[in-house]
């Protein structure tokens, strides 16, 4: 769930490169290197959550996404949204995690 909630803030991250631009007159270079360098790295972690330490770069991505906002007003609310539902997934990946375990650890000693 973390992957897909990260896919899709990079796509709206990338789109946010316009709105720097005309609303926030940011020079174009600075706006695309930020907005598409943030949608890289959001699609580059998605592809790394195999391993433990990623979650915590999709946290980075998270407030780095929230501090937008201070170029871009619109992004205090879809990166709060974003982030809402980072942190749901993040929470539900964990539980469902920890029940597997719990499942294959009375599996293994025999409980039904």
């Amino acid at each position: 769930m973390c992957a897909a909630v990260l896919t899709l803030e990079a796509i709206t991250l990338a789109l946010t490169a316009p709105v720097m631009i005309t609303l926030g007159d940011i020079r174009p270079a600075v706006a695309l290197s930020v907005a598409l360098g943030l949608a890289a790295a959001c699609v580059l972690v998605a592809g790394m959550l195999r391993r433990e330490w990623a979650y915590y770069l999709g946290h980075a991505v998270q407030v780095a996404a929230l501090l937008l906002g201070f170029v871009v007003g619109a992004m205090w609310f879809l990166g709060g949204v974003f982030a809402l539902l980072w942190a749901t997934s993040y929470g539900l990946g964990r539980k469902i995690e920890r029940e597997r375990a719990e499942a294959f650890a009375a599996f293994d000693r025999g409980e039904s």
